[in-house]
């Protein structure tokens, strides 16, 4: 915690000042908290004993409070910025609430996609927007977890996006154009924002015009004998892969490399994506039919989606 009230009740915040000494208490439970100012954490205020808050399940990990500090310090320069902000009416706290409306949360730590989900939508019930920024325990592979898709946002200039902050490297960084193959494999573009850079007009970056950018994937040769390896191995997913095609009177592992164009996709997940509100069923319509039109199938040049949509539209 980088707030606690004292005594008196008044709001102390450690990043605009360090009091001596004192007697603090949590903003939200009311219980005693301590404050620590030791040589390796930033100073911070701790709970004596977390079982009575319902707010605070842990204390915090140097790398959150450090990252809290420096999101602060680099967007309080251009917007009103409230650290660990008690949201009335949702029932939890805000790591920097901003300008009133978007609320960034600097998650660094694994939770379960119910409560991801959970603490997503009791934001935007209440009218909140929500970005959502990963610590390094969290960073995006060479595979989407089950986890990392209930991060992705979604435009039509930048397609399936996520945010990543490095304390090493003092930035934010937008992985987008975000794409998966048929084997899990996940490809993506990356940009990067200094944490001494206007950090809000990066944040907008994914909602403004912007020339078309694109990138290319070589297609997996011998795609059925790397199904043939999954389906002798009992993998879930192509057993039922499979058997679809089965009804269907096909043969996966018969199939030639140009029947499974395109290799890489946009990301799926049966229980939808819980930061995205928008109905990709479009999208994902004009991504396929673009592609089946496509000669040369031994590479496939990835784009946005609103790229797709104009394709789409001057087909027709």
């Amino acid at each position: 915690m980088l707030s606690a009230r004292n005594k008196n009740g008044k709001l102390v915040n450690l990043l605009t000042e360090i009091p001596v000494k004192g007697d603090f208490y949590c903003p939200v439970c009311q219980s005693p908290v301590r404050l620590k100012k030791g040589k390796i954490m930033r100073p911070h205020f701790a709970h004596i004993s977390l079982q009575g808050c319902q707010f605070y399940s842990e204390n915090e990990s140097a790398e959150h409070l450090n990252l809290k500090a420096k999101l602060y310090w680099s967007l309080s320069q251009t917007e009103r910025v409230e650290i660990e902000k008690i949201i009335a009416g949702i029932g939890q706290i805000a790591d920097l609430l901003i300008n009133h409306k978007l609320a960034l949360e600097v998650q660094c730590s694994r939770l379960s996609e119910d409560r991801l989900r959970e603490r997503t939508q009791a934001y935007q019930k209440h009218g909140y927007q929500v970005l959502w920024l990963l610590g390094e325990k969290l960073w995006l592979g060479r595979s989407l977890s089950s986890l990392q898709k209930q991060f992705l946002y979604f435009s039509k200039n930048m397609g399936f996006h996520l945010w990543e902050l490095d304390i090493h490297k003092h930035e934010l960084r937008l992985k987008y154009l975000i794409y998966e193959d048929l084997f899990g494999r996940v490809y993506y573009k990356t940009q990067s924002c200094s944490f001494n850079h206007h950090m809000m007009s990066f944040l907008r970056l994914p909602y403004v015009q912007q020339a078309v950018m694109s990138y290319h994937v070589k297609q997996r040769r011998q795609v059925g004998l790397a199904i043939q390896k999954q389906l002798m191995a009992r993998n879930p997913y192509w057993l039922r892969q499979q058997e679809a095609a089965y009804l269907q009177g096909r043969n996966l592992i018969a199939q030639s490399d140009a029947d499974f164009f395109p290799q890489v996709r946009p990301p799926q997940c049966s229980r939808g994506f819980c930061q995205i509100n928008q109905d990709l069923i479009y999208f994902r319509t004009a991504f396929f039919q673009y592609y089946q039109k496509q000669g040369n199938r031994a590479t496939q040049e990835l784009y946005p989606p609103a790229f797709y949509d104009k394709m789409k539209e001057t087909n027709h």
